[in-house]
C-alpha cells in the first residue's frame, strides 16, 4: 500500500489567505507566507495553493506571486487557479510549482489536459473535479462551483483520465468549510473508477473523518484546510491518527 499523504490546502485572493464554505471564500484568515513557513517547519508531505479568484475574475495566475509563495515552499506544491493553456502549464513549473492543478479549463476541455501531459508529462497534472449535490444527485461543477455541468461524474472522470491526469483531487462543494466530514459516496464512486491517484477535498473536520475517507472511500491522500486553520488539530496528529489507524504514513 501507497502512504497516505496529509495535504494541507492553502485559498488566495490577491495576496491574503482566505477561507469561506461552499466554495465562497471570502474570510480573510491571514498570510500566505506565514502559513507556508508553518507547514514548512511541521513537516508536511505536500502542499495545495489554490487562487480563488483567477477563474471567475478571467484572469491568468499570478506568476510574481506564485514565485514568491513557492520560493518558501521546501515540500512539495501544487499549485492552481486561473490555469487555461499549456503555457500557463509551464510558467508555473518554471517558477517552482512541482505540480498544477487544472479545473474548470480541464473540465471544459480534456483537449489541454492531453497536450499538458504531453508537454511536460502527466506526473505533474492535476485535475480539480468539484462536485455539488443536486436533490441528492452528484452533478460535476465548474468555475469554482458556480456552473452546474450536463455530464455525470463518471463521464468527467474518465475524459480527463483518458487525457492524461496524473492525479485527481475530488472536491465536495457541499461541504466545503462545513468540517461536517468529506462526501464519502463521492470519493468511493470516484475511487472505484479511477486508475491515478485521488486527493480527498471538502469536509474534514476531524482525524477520524481522514481516516473514514482511507477505510471506507479508500482514497490516496487527503486535504484539509478549515482542520489546521480553525482548529488545535495538525498534519503531525492527522499522521498519528491514520497510523494508529493501521494505514502507512511518510514520516
Amino acid at each position: 500500500m501507497h502512504k497516505v499523504r496529509v495535504i494541507p490546502t492553502l485559498l488566495h485572493k490577491d495576496f491574503g489567505l482566505v477561507k469561506g464554505t461552499s466554495f465562497d471564500a471570502s474570510r480573510a484568515v491571514g498570510s500566505p507566507v506565514q502559513a507556508i513557513r508553518v507547514y514548512e517547519m511541521r513537516g508536511v508531505d505536500e502542499l495545495v495553493l489554490l487562487d480563488v479568484s483567477a477563474t471567475l475574475n478571467g484572469r491568468p495566475p499570478d506568476l510574481v506571486l506564485i514565485d514568491e509563495l513557492v520560493d518558501e515552499c521546501f515540500m512539495p506544491v501544487t499549485v492552481g487557479g486561473g490555469v487555461r493553456t499549456v503555457e500557463h502549464v509551464g510558467q508555473l513549473l518554471e517558477v517552482g510549482a512541482d505540480k498544477v492543478c487544472i479545473g474548470t479549463a480541464a473540465i471544459e476541455d480534456p483537449g489541454l489536459v492531453e497536450q499538458a501531459a504531453s508537454r511536460f508529462g502527466s506526473q505533474c497534472i492535476v485535475v480539480s473535479i468539484d462536485v455539488r449535490r443536486v436533490d441528492g444527485a452528484m452533478v460535476v461543477t465548474s468555475r469554482c462551483g458556480t456552473t452546474l455541468l450536463e455530464r455525470t461524474v463518471d463521464e468527467v472522470l474518465r475524459s480527463v483520465q483518458d487525457a492524461g491526469a496524473g492525479e485527481l483531487l475530488v472536491q465536495s462543494v457541499d461541504r466545503d468549510g462545513t468540517m461536517s466530514g468529506f462526501d464519502l459516496e463521492l470519493l468511493r464512486t470516484i475511487g472505484a473508477l479511477s486508475s491515478v491517484p485521488v486527493i480527498a477535498s471538502g469536509g474534514a473536520g476531524t482525524y477520524d473523518d481522514l481516516v473514514a475517507a482511507m477505510g471506507v472511500a479508500g482514497v490516496d491522500a487527503v486535504a484539509a484546510a478549515s482542520m489546521f486553520h480553525f482548529t488545535e488539530q495538525t498534519p503531525f496528529g492527522a499522521k498519528d491518527a491514520l497510523r494508529r489507524a493501521g494505514f502507512p504514513v511518510r514520516t
